[in-house]
């Protein structure tokens, strides 16, 4: 079944952010949509933390790309969203998401 929402998550230098992000995403309690999380080419180790994420839930895909700031990286993942997705939204690496 195709996702109803797509959510962007531009990714760079967030290591100490994004597990929280990404948590609070995954605890949602709508579950039909999909993670795009999009490597902005980050210097830290955020790219690996959003690979495991990437492995342990079929929601949540990682895009890579070289470094192109904020703009780039959300224009990048709206290329990569599911065709039948209704909805988009964006939600920055620093965020956290009531589960409702």
């Amino acid at each position: 079944m195709a996702p109803r929402l797509s959510v962007i998550v531009p990714i760079y230098d967030v290591e100490r952010y994004l597990p929280a992000c990404l948590d609070s995403l995954a605890a949602q309690t709508f579950r039909d949509f999909e993670v795009l999380m999009v490597d902005d080419g980050s210097p830290d180790n955020s790219a690996a933390i959003a690979e495991e994420y990437a492995a342990r839930d079929p929601r949540f895909k990682l895009i890579r790309k070289e470094n192109g700031g904020l703009g780039a990286a959300r224009n990048t993942g709206m290329t990569h969203l599911a065709p039948e997705s209704e909805f988009l939204t964006f939600v920055d690496s620093d965020d956290l998401i009531p589960p409702d």
